[in-house]
């Protein structure tokens, strides 16, 4: 039951290709955003599309599937939880992200939408 405090899950289309790197204890890292859509008619109806984009973090073997089988454009579902971090970039500025540990993953074979 506790995982059901954090937990998150989207469905949507890969920005970019998966960047992925191998860590000082060897384990994989892969990063990518993924954007979700959701389409409604506004008070005019007319239809609107409001796209929001999500970071993703894979870890280990999901760092791996993620650089061998995910490329830009692939439509795929995830479930992880919401991590928030900060660090300071290179020029002293403190930044702040907020991330999808993703715990799980399928791809999906549809099409993109045009």
């Amino acid at each position: 039951m506790n995982r059901l405090k954090n937990s998150v899950r989207l469905t949507g289309f890969l920005g970019s290709n998966p960047e992925t790197k191998v860590l000082d204890n060897n384990r994989s890292l892969a990063r990518v955003s993924i954007a979700t859509n959701e389409r409604y008619r506004n008070a005019h109806g007319d239809w609107v599309t409001d796209t929001q984009w999500h970071n993703l973090v894979f870890w280990g073997s999901q760092a791996v599937f993620a650089q061998k089988s995910l490329t830009k454009g692939s439509e795929i579902c995830v479930e992880g939880k919401l991590v928030n971090r900060q660090y300071v970039d290179k020029d002293g500025v403190t930044r702040y992200v907020t991330e999808i540990n993703v715990n799980e993953v399928l791809q999906l074979n549809r099409k993109p939408e045009k």
